[in-house]
């Protein structure tokens, strides 16, 4: 199998680009099931890439729902260094606003805790470290690429993760607001997390759809608002993936790429063979399986 070092996770506008050329199709089977569809490898930028459809084929799975786990290990297991998620958001503030691309620099999880959130359980114990859930050198590649594509960028912003798939309550946007938070949505966490335990250096490209119900003077948040601004975003986002994955450095070595070093809590003597083996794709280098 050839080994693709960057991962795009959204929509299906993504992996319809007409710059993308020599396009085969994988279905894959992981520890965690079947992630959320069919992966397409394409070439864009001079550069492979994998695009996975993170609601599946013609969105039908939800957010509180999605495969997350089996998304990110498929990936691995293809040799994705790099994930770009590509995420429709609300708004939380006035001057992030819709049309706009953000590059989020932090993350609240306000998820209710029924998403699986680390590839760790029984047996082999990891308590991996996400201060900052953002890879700082792919936030700042899509940042300037955003810019290079006319689009308003706002290159931090904290991102506020609810579980949905229901949109949040005035007062729980206010709530949010009060948080300092900026942009509101359904599907980083526990994606950023579970790239992280996987040693893969994560940023989102986040694009402002509403701004959620806390404006009075705006419309509610709805699915047909959010879909229609999401058409007009779209060419700003493609512009910016096709200049990004251009300027991406694969070859780089970032701190994602050895997250594992300082987070084994289990001793090698209680490791859990069965497990070591089932996350081998993960945990290969940091326990030296591959020498």
């Amino acid at each position: 199998m050839e080994e693709i070092k960057i991962g795009v996770i959204g929509g299906s506008g993504l992996y319809q680009l007409p710059e993308i050329s020599d396009v085969r199709e994988v279905d894959m089977d992981t520890p965690f099931g079947q992630p959320s569809g069919t992966i397409r490898i394409g070439s864009l930028s001079g550069k492979r890439v994998a695009f996975l459809p993170r609601h599946g084929e013609g969105h039908t799975l939800a957010p509180h729902s999605l495969p997350y786990r089996a998304n990110i290990f498929a990936l691995k297991q293809l040799g994705v260094r790099f994930i770009i998620g590509v995420n429709a958001v609300g708004s939380l503030q006035e001057e992030y606003a819709p049309g706009q691309l953000v590059t989020p620099d932090q993350l609240i999880d306000y998820t209710i805790h029924t998403r699986a959130r680390s590839f760790f359980e029984r047996g082999l114990v990891v308590h991996v470290s996400v201060a900052d859930p953002f890879g700082e050198y792919l936030r700042t590649v899509l940042a300037d690429a955003a810019e290079s594509s006319g689009a308003v960028v706002h290159r931090s912003g904290c991102f506020l993760i609810e579980d949905g798939p229901r949109f949040a309550t005035r007062a729980e946007a206010r709530l949010f607001q009060r948080w300092g938070c900026h942009i509101i949505g359904m599907t980083a966490a526990p994606e950023a997390f579970l790239a992280r335990e996987a040693e893969i250096e994560y940023a989102a490209l986040a694009h402002v759809t509403d701004y959620d119900c806390w404006r009075i003077e705006s419309e509610d948040t709805t699915s047909d608002i959010v879909i229609q601004q999401l058409a007009q975003n779209i060419g700003y986002v493609q512009a910016a993936l096709v200049q990004a994955i251009g300027q991406l450095d694969e070859t780089l070595e970032l701190p994602a790429h050895r997250a594992l070093d300082a987070a084994l809590a289990t001793g090698r003597e209680h490791r859990d063979a069965a497990v070591v083996e089932r996350l081998r794709p993960i945990v290969a280098r940091v326990l030296g399986l591959d020498n």
